[in-house]
């Protein structure tokens, strides 16, 4: 894949000069005018600018998707748990992690899980490539995968025992996403029947 440049787009370009003819400029002021025969410079940015632009934009809309999470109903809250991840050849491509909790599915155990959101659409790889065949494209993502605790302290991993993958759900639909991730909160299953049939 070919190395990726950005650049500042930001940045107003010059105002353009009032069109005159060159001779005449020259005789009424006596100067000649080279900014007018200057290419337009942009203002490229390093990885680092972009993965921080990037990782900035995905805090502030990790904030407001938990704010909204929370504020549907006072018996499902989430703890906040944010951060982010860009991708390192594609430091504008990234994820926000949300939130996380743990509740029972369908016929098996407590299942710990956490909730993402990306600014690109893919489909989901091993341990290694994560992201597989990812898009472009300007869609987001929200999914939510089993976690459990990995080797290292601290360190969570996913569980690949749930549901063959580890993906709980994936979605692009934003109200979708509220949905899923509201039914995974609630408590009991009356909550759960009031979510589902919104």
């Amino acid at each position: 894949m070919a190395k990726l440049r950005y650049y500042d787009a930001s940045e107003k370009a010059p105002e353009p000069l009032p069109k005159v003819v060159a001779h005449t400029e020259f005789l009424r002021t006596g100067r000649i005018d080279r900014r007018r025969n200057a290419p337009e410079q942009r203002r490229y940015l390093s990885y680092e600018e972009v993965t921080e632009k990037t990782g900035r934009r995905l805090v502030a809309a990790g904030e407001a998707t938990h704010k909204r999470i929370n504020s549907f109903h006072t018996s499902i809250k989430f703890p906040k748990m944010i951060f982010h991840r860009t991708l390192a050849a594609s430091p504008h491509l990234g994820y926000c992690h949300v939130t996380a909790a743990t509740t029972r599915l369908a016929r098996s155990s407590d299942v710990t899980w956490s909730f993402y959101f990306a600014n690109f659409y893919s489909e989901f790889g091993d341990e290694a490539h994560f992201f597989d065949r990812i898009q472009t494209g300007y869609s987001r993502m929200y999914f939510a995968v089993a976690i459990e605790p990995g080797a290292g302290e601290g360190r969570m991993v996913i569980n690949r025992n749930v549901r063959g993958n580890g993906l709980i759900f994936r979605t692009q639909d934003p109200k979708v996403a509220l949905k899923n991730v509201l039914t995974l909160g609630a408590r009991d299953e009356a909550l759960r029947r009031i979510i589902r049939a919104l």
